[in-house]
């Protein structure tokens, strides 16, 4: 989880990257039910418009986070958990959010969308929100946006003044990850993990509060149809960094999926 962090500078954006970037971005509880996989009632907002499932966005640079459906799919959800490893999570000594660069930096190399000239923040802003609005004179600084929030279903009219109302949530958290191994990574990795489009979702400001660092096994998103997905969000964003998860967290998310 990742709280809001501050705008930075809005950088103007010109030539064929920006082309390219914007035809590509164009277009709470503490614990979870338990025993209700998600499939089941739910959705809201966030299962229509132009959320993608993660299992047909394994980069991440697509919008939304759609519903997982149909036994084939989850299935495959499924199997996809069960390709993680788990261990043990260690102890938060030494973690600090700076370990993982300064917030929304757009020079982490390796990720998509870096280097053009927008920060992480607001190029997630750009992919998720509609009826985007920018600041004067800027391509990048949304100022005013309606977003399909996934993890509770509700639509949300968002203003800069109310700036807190939506926050970028780390799927995995930056502090979950130090203690699952990211505190012996190179600060280069950590810095992808911070900054990569398949682990930051923009979602209600409360929902990613009440989150925390928590993993699957300690919260889960309160809109339940929605539970598999995140699940499989989680499994792909440590799969790709060949990062383990702990037992419970694992065993909960192949429960979401029905497995």
């Amino acid at each position: 989880m990742t709280r809001y962090m501050g705008w930075g500078a809005g950088i103007r954006r010109t030539g064929p990257v920006v082309i390219a970037a914007v035809a590509l971005l164009a277009g709470c509880e503490a614990v979870p039910d338990a025993d209700s996989p998600a499939g089941g009632g739910g959705g809201g907002a966030a299962a229509g418009g132009r959320a993608v499932s993660p299992l047909a966005n394994p980069d991440g640079t697509r919008p939304g986070l759609a519903p997982v459906t149909g036994e084939t799919d989850r299935a495959a959800a499924v199997d996809l958990i069960g390709k993680v490893a788990t261990k043990g999570r260690g102890p938060r000594t030494g973690y600090d959010r700076d370990e993982f660069g300064y917030a929304w930096k757009d020079t982490a190399d390796g990720v998509p969308l870096a280097r053009n000239g927008c920060d992480t923040r607001n190029d997630l802003l750009r992919r998720d929100g509609q009826k985007l609005r920018f600041r004067s004179g800027s391509d990048c600084v949304v100022v005013a946006m309606t977003l399909a929030d996934p993890y509770t279903g509700k639509t949300i009219e968002w203003r800069k003044q109310q700036a807190a109302d939506v926050q970028i949530d780390h799927v995995v958290p930056l502090s979950y990850s130090w203690q699952m191994g990211a505190s012996r990574w190179a600060e280069e990795k950590r810095e992808r993990l911070a900054n990569d489009t398949l682990n930051l979702i923009p979602v209600e400001g409360r929902a990613n509060s009440a989150k925390g660092d928590s993993g699957p096994a300690s919260w889960l998103p309160p809109d339940k149809g929605i539970r598999c997905a995140y699940a499989v969000r989680f499994a792909q964003v440590a799969l790709k960094y060949e990062m383990p998860v702990t037992a419970a967290d694992k065993a909960m998310m192949a429960k979401q999926c029905g497995g």
